[in-house]
């Protein structure tokens, strides 16, 4: 009997689905018998298959129940994930993106939670504050999302995000919510979308023992992501009308708004300087411009005091400016939306 189905929808993935796989593979604790592992590749134009057929012929032997299903046509992570649930044999889906890892007692940790606990229907982890890469950028990240989930949570708020790098659910109730929405054709806000209609009647369970490595990319790809992953989500806002620690807090809209009116501030204070009008006016300018600073910096502190403790000084000043720059990223999506509504 099947209790836990892997999925992992795989695009262009060569290069990292082996390093999943084996990860899986090497994971503590498993009894291999009750799992499955279903790569579906969507249409990839790499070796993604043949890697993965290499992997399921070495370990053919080893009673590692694996199965590729590859899609005539691209259809985007939603599709793929939701034709993955659709032949999953299991009670529970564990959706793996296909670059991550797992850590080794992750697996047996989604198995135990299930197991023992009847009353769980969903179950979210969390990526490490680890990366192989010594580039600035994929370390600020790594350590921007640890610190969100980790240092900065308010232990009064329920944290709930259904995040796809690492998620399992209760497979009747999957199809019973119609799976991920497959009108996101690419990895933006599907998950979040069906973190809502989960949380409606069903509690979300954040586990930090469930943790994968996640390798982040530079700057300019992550800025793309966070500027159309603000558009969509702005339009969902629209319809709930409210905040949440899912997508974005109160506290993080008033972060996001504050940088702006740091940079707006900044500008405005130089233009006057050079047009040479009153020193009055100037001064009530930079007197702005310092009370957003406090306001931005004091939304920003933990993560500021985390990334000092964990990478030194000059790396939390890099970080402040580098964060400042993606607020600007994630408003200026935001207020697309609202243009092209």
């Amino acid at each position: 009997m099947i209790l836990l189905s892997i999925v992992i929808p795989a695009y262009n993935s060569q290069g990292t689905i082996a390093r999943l796989l084996d990860s899986i593979y090497r994971s503590k604790r498993t009894d291999f018998s009750k799992i499955e592992v279903i790569v579906i590749d969507d249409h990839s134009r790499d070796g993604t298959v043949g890697e993965t057929a290499l992997f399921l012929e070495k370990h053919k032997r080893d009673h590692f129940q694996f199965r590729i299903i590859e899609l005539h046509k691209n259809a985007g992570p939603a599709a793929a994930r939701n034709t993955g649930a659709k032949y999953a044999r299991g009670k529970i889906l564990l959706f793996l993106d296909a670059d991550v890892e797992l850590y080794p007692g992750s697996l047996a940790e989604v198995v135990r939670n299930f197991a023992e606990d009847e009353d769980i229907f969903a179950l979210t982890g969390v990526w490490s504050k680890s990366q192989r890469s010594r580039n600035f950028f994929p370390k600020f990240k790594a350590l921007r999302d640890w610190s969100y989930w980790i240092n900065e949570r308010d232990p009064k708020n329920y944290y709930y995000l259904f995040s796809t790098r690492v998620a399992a659910i209760n497979r009747d109730l999957f199809l019973r919510l119609g799976g991920f929405d497959t009108t996101y054709k690419s990895a933006l806000v599907e998950d979040i979308e069906l973190t809502y209609r989960i949380a409606r009647r069903y509690a979300i369970v954040f586990n930090p023992k469930v943790m994968v490595r996640h390798e982040f990319e530079d700057f300019l790809p992550i800025a793309k992501k966070y500027f159309w992953r603000s558009y969509f989500w702005s339009r969902i806002y629209r319809n709930r009308k409210k905040f949440d620690p899912v997508a974005t807090t109160m506290k993080e809209a008033l972060t996001t708004v504050s940088a702006a009116a740091i940079v707006f501030s900044l500008i405005l204070a130089l233009i006057l300087s050079a047009l040479s009008l009153p020193v009055a006016l100037t001064y009530v300018v930079l007197a702005v411009l310092c009370l957003v600073f406090l306001v931005h910096l004091w939304g920003v502190r933990k993560f500021l005091t985390f990334a000092r403790r964990e990478e030194g000084m000059v790396f939390a000043v890099k970080a402040f400016f580098t964060g400042l720059i993606l607020y600007l990223v994630i408003l200026s999506g935001a207020c697309y939306s609202l243009v092209k509504k």
